[in-house]
């Protein structure tokens, strides 16, 4: 790996690693907006411009790269692809659904504690795997490795505001720096070991599904509070942005 590439990506992880670790406590904004929640709003709505602009074109590259590579039986043209998009949309649903249920009061704090651990553990395999795609996911360099790191930064902060709400001073003890922790090995991983181009294809299609599912989470719930004005004002100027990067 190119000594440029080795950089650009180490320090996306590392960023990625800071957003749990100081996502909490850092306010850049605050001379300008005093309501955290206008600023999770807005970067949600970038979340999903990036979901739309450039995850589902790399989705469909995703299905083009694996039925040229991959050496098994290929049926229905590739569909898998999709269908393990749909899976991680479903994973998510169902792990915030069990995190629900769990977390309720009348399940005390044993409840609690595996609410915690299920919600968390959940999200350490979201966020190795998308560490790992700052290396062996991305078509480019550059520019594009730049565009995911702020949306996946910004997508974080939007987890890391809900983990901090459903779980507290747990998540602030120990979830933020498993978490954190989970960025950095995932990149390492990526450096140590270059998984097959269709099981690459494959991860992609199960994070694109993943992301869509945590930024609902995220945003559109009733109960979440979310902004309607900053996450469309999120989408669409960061989408503009990224349509002519094509």
């Amino acid at each position: 790996m190119e000594m440029k590439t080795l950089l650009e990506t180490g320090a996306a992880a590392a960023l990625f690693a800071l957003t749990f670790l100081v996502g909490g406590h850092v306010h850049p904004l605050r001379f300008l907006v005093r309501d955290r929640r206008v600023v999770i709003s807005f970067a949600a709505g970038m979340t999903a411009a990036y979901v739309f602009v450039r995850l589902l074109p790399e989705l469909h590259g995703a299905r083009e790269s694996y039925t040229e590579t991959t050496s098994l039986p290929l049926y229905y043209e590739g569909m898998l692809v999709y269908f393990l998009a749909l899976v991680g949309f479903l994973l998510f649903y169902a792990l915030e659904n069990l995190r629900s249920k769990l977390g309720r009061p009348a399940n005390g704090e044993a409840g609690e504690i595996r609410a915690f651990r299920i919600h968390v553990g959940g999200f350490v395999a979201y966020v190795a795997l998308m560490s790992y795609l700052l290396v062996h996911g991305l078509e480019g360099e550059g520019v594009q490795t730049l565009l995911y790191a702020v949306a996946v930064a910004l997508h974080f902060l939007g987890i890391d505001h809900a983990l901090r709400a459903d779980h507290g001073a747990r998540y602030e003890r120990i979830g933020r720096f498993v978490l954190a922790g989970a960025c950095i090995l995932g990149w390492m991983l990526a450096l140590a070991v270059a998984l097959p181009e269709p099981v690459v294809a494959l991860m992609v299609a199960f994070i694109s599904g993943g992301i869509i599912m945590n930024s609902l989470i995220e945003e559109l719930p009733s109960e979440k509070d979310g902004r309607f004005l900053p996450f469309v004002a999120g989408g669409l100027i960061y989408g503009l942005i990224l349509v002519p990067l094509g």
